[in-house]
This record gives C-alpha cells, structure tokens and sequence, in this order.
C-alpha cells in the first residue's frame, strides 16, 4: 500500500522519536539479564569457587578431610555445571527449568553434607562460610533469572499458563550468545573451575589413595560452628 505523502512523514516522525526511558527499560530487560548472568553471576561464581578452593588449601585438607570431602566438592560442581551446560546449548523450557530446579536443590543438600563433614575434620574459617554463602546463592541467582528469562514456560510447569509446558530437550536454535562466548565460558569454567579443583583430588590422593571418610578431630577444629553440649537445644 502506497502512502501519501504526510502520512510518511508522521510514521517517519514516530518510529524515529526517542522512546520514554520506561520503555527503554521494558525493552532492555531481557538483553540486560542475558548480560547480567554472563558478565556477572558466571564470574562471581567461578570466582568465588577459586577463592574456596583456596580455602581449602590453606587448611591442609589433604591431611584432614582428605579425598572424601573433596569428592564432594566435585559432586557440587557437577549439580551446578547441569544447569548452565542446558541453558548454553538447549532451549529453554519446563524441561530444563525443571531439571535446573532440581539440580539446585540437589547442590544445596550436598553442600550441606559438605559442611558438616568438614567441620568436624578441619578448621572451616569465617571467610571460607561466607565463600560457601556465595556459592549457594549463585545457582539460585541464575536458576531465577532463568525462569525469568521464560516466564511461560515456568508458569506452565505449574500448570499457570495458557501455553503447554514443553518438557523436550532440544539444541538451542539462533540465540543471542555468540559461539565464541559460549567457548569463552567453557573455558574459564575448566580453568578456574575444573582444573583446581581437580589439583586437590590429585593432592589428597597423593596424601591417602581412598575416598572413603576419615574420623572427625579429637577436638573440634572449627568451634564457629560448634554447639557445646550444655548449649544445645534439647
């Protein structure tokens, strides 16, 4: 359809306008997210995995805890890794915001079976809690803002939504992270990630060639956390 000519000029003059900064804001709210969670919630919580590795250096855990604990910390690092490996290269729907929200409550049990190992076997500093903070909030930040990022389909997990839940993992068709990033992401998950914490397996290893438990401390090493008997909550 042909428009006249001051018709042009007024569809010129709309589409050109500069919008209100709430629709700016509306608009830029997914691409904001997206960049969030790559810039920010992934280096948060591979930094903050790197300083509690170090932690974990500190207070020898090759002669305490041994490779048991340290199993453990690679278990948590596979529950936290499922969610991000399906939001990178799956679309995202009920499937895979089921299974994140499944692996979130996985890491979070485990994590919890981890500090009441270590504390009874090494000292477990305030510093290294709060590190353990970060890395259970981290995979909740992400989880969230996932479902965020595909409201719909989290409503229809539930059965809230008008449109059916798809629970079919599926390859992520064009989507707005770049190949390169996702390999830039790869790799700093093996190198900040994967390689220390496999450098303390081999450590404790080294030190005792099992991965069974070791008995607790005659004395409790980490009296932060501790509860004396005539204290307890009986």
């Amino acid at each position: 359809m042909k428009l006249p000519s001051p018709a042009k000029t007024a569809l010129r003059n709309v589409t050109s306008a500069p919008l209100p900064a709430y629709a700016r804001r509306t608009l830029g709210v997914e691409t904001a997210t997206r960049r969030w969670l790559v810039g920010g919630v992934m280096p948060l919580w591979l930094g903050a995995g790197l300083v509690d590795w170090w932690c974990h250096r500190r207070t020898h855990i090759e002669d305490n805890a041994g490779a048991h604990e340290s199993a453990i910390h690679s278990l948590m690092m596979a529950e936290a890794g499922v969610p991000v490996m399906l939001g990178l290269f799956c679309e995202v729907n009920a499937g895979v915001l089921a299974v994140s929200g499944g692996a979130l409550g996985l890491h979070a049990a485990t994590a919890a079976w981890d500090v009441s190992y270590a504390e009874e076997r090494r000292r477990v500093t305030p510093f290294e809690q709060h590190c353990h903070s970060l890395l259970e909030v981290v995979p909740l930040m992400a989880t969230g803002f996932l479902a965020v990022l595909h409201w719909d389909q989290a409503r229809a997990l539930f059965g809230l939504d008008v449109t059916r839940a798809d629970l079919r993992l599926r390859a992520k068709r064009p989507d707005p992270l770049s190949w390169r990033s996702r390999a830039l992401l790869l790799g700093a998950m093996g190198v900040f990630g994967g390689l220390p914490y496999a450098e303390e397996m081999v450590r404790c290893l080294r030190a005792r060639r099992t991965l069974r438990s070791r008995p607790p401390a005659p004395e409790p090493p980490t009296r932060t956390l501790t509860v004396p008997d005539d204290q307890a909550i009986r």
